[in-house]
């Protein structure tokens, strides 16, 4: 543990950034929270328009990438889990960094729970009736206003949320691949009816400097601490924030989830579950009977991020019928978090590819 004081925080806005920009301060400033080199966090960040995609994510999956090039929008993957999302100056996002010891608790259930219901709060304070709806969301009526998802980096935590001030769903929805029929203003204004922003609930944009105000009394109250404002990054997250950048600003980072090349058909298959949606494609040496690479993607959360590439290492090669077993195995040598999410999820995603019908395609696309 570090010498902090851990009921003494530093709040800071590092303001309107690049997509990429914003991810490498993510990653920095979590690495030197992990150090012990600054204190419990609250940060507040803005985005030029931007398509995240979760760090699980393929984004030729996930996003149309033809309509962001035309609209100047900025493709980037985030350091966390989570679904694809549309982020522009009409949100604005909040994030701690802080150790999991100050919350008594390394259960990402509880963790989620407890940041998410201080932030409703902080929402509240602005005038709409905002409460945390499990796994990761905040809304107003029935409505979300702010989605969560988190880090972990040893015992340090990223915990990180956006919150609609004047946001439009048009948008996004025109960002994020989806069926084309969920782009008729029918299903454009049902999206808008389990949406809510600030501005339309208040009858008008609240400025941001209260929105900031309101957030940071809240979890100061929440936590029973004290904030200190910061106007800089400190030189060690300044250093590691350069490093950081130079490999998150590159198409190596944003597609290192798309499907690599393989000569072997491909089957695909979907499963929903608590912790998210999961997605599992499968290329199949059937005349063997075993599973030749396998491709995990989807909008959940583990920790660490790893295990997912080493889980489909572990399973490249494996017989069909051992699946489940060789699954267990992995899981029972391998410690790891997850928000709301099983081991058997796992099994299941991979076995709806096995079961799906053969598409007749290879992997040399990213589709």
């Amino acid at each position: 543990m570090s010498g902090r004081d851990p009921y003494r925080w530093r709040v800071i806005d590092t303001g309107l950034r690049r997509a990429a920009e914003n991810m490498a301060l993510n990653r920095a400033v979590l690495e030197a929270h992990e150090q012990g080199a600054i204190p419990h966090t609250l940060r507040f960040l803005s985005f030029e328009p931007s398509a995240l995609l979760g760090f699980h994510q393929n984004v030729e999956q996930e996003l149309r990438l033809d309509y962001c090039r035309e609209q100047g929008i900025a493709v980037q993957r985030r350091i966390t889990g989570g679904g694809a999302l549309y982020f522009d100056q009409t949100q604005i996002g909040w994030e701690l960094y802080l150790d999991k010891r100050f919350l008594g608790t390394a259960d990402m259930t509880e963790i989620s729970r407890r940041i998410c219901e201080a932030a409703a709060d902080g929402i509240r304070r602005l005038g709409v009736d905002a409460r945390f709806r499990p796994r990761n969301d905040i809304e107003v009526d029935g409505r979300k206003i702010s989605g969560t998802g988190g880090a972990f980096d040893g015992d340090s935590i990223l915990f990180q949320g956006t919150l609609l001030v004047e946001f439009d769903v048009e948008k996004m929805l025109r960002v994020l691949k989806i069926p084309a029929e969920k782009l008729s203003d029918k299903a454009i204004a049902s999206a808008r009816e389990r949406v809510a922003n600030l501005a339309e609930l208040l009858g008008t944009a609240p400025p941001l400097s209260e929105v900031r105000e309101h957030m940071t009394a809240a979890f100061a109250a929440g936590f029973g601490v004290e904030f200190e404002p910061a106007t800089a990054l400190s030189d060690v997250e300044q250093a590691l924030y350069r490093e950081a950048l130079a490999e998150i600003d590159t198409d190596e980072w944003v597609y290192q989830h798309n499907r690599p090349d393989s000569d072997a058909p491909v089957r695909v298959g979907v499963h929903r579950c608590s912790g998210g949606l999961m997605r599992a494609q499968v290329a199949l040496d059937q005349p063997r009977g075993r599973i030749k690479q396998l491709w995990i993607t989807g909008d959940f959360f583990v920790n660490p991020r790893r295990m997912v590439p080493d889980l489909e290492a572990a399973l490249r090669d494996t017989a069909v019928t051992e699946l489940r077993a060789n699954v267990q195995c992995f899981f029972d040598g391998y410690p790891v978090e997850m928000l709301m999410l099983q081991r058997d999820d796992f099994i299941a995603v991979i076995e709806a590819a096995l079961a799906s019908v053969e598409p007749g395609v290879h992997a040399g696309g990213a589709g």
